[in-house]
């Protein structure tokens, strides 16, 4: 299966929507707060972590080809 390009726009936009629609409410909290949320914009998966760097590999193993986005854990 051939992936579709997407531009950079198109992959933030999709990340802020999950983030808007269902991710904030679960991990907006206190010991959250600072660390990276890694979201894949197709399936809708996303990990919390303090670097990113493992969740995305474990991300990318249970998606390969994922797109992922990174965004810190903020209060809003």
């Amino acid at each position: 299966m051939q992936a579709i390009l997407l531009s950079r726009e198109e992959v933030a936009r999709r990340a802020k929507q999950l983030y808007k629609n269902g991710i904030r409410q679960k991990i907006e909290v206190e010991e959250n707060i600072g660390k990276m949320v890694i979201i894949d914009i197709e399936t809708g998966d996303y990990e919390v972590d303090k670097t990113g760097l493992q969740v995305s590999r474990n991300l990318s193993n249970k998606h390969p080809n994922a797109r992922l986005f990174v965004r810190f854990v903020v209060r809003t």
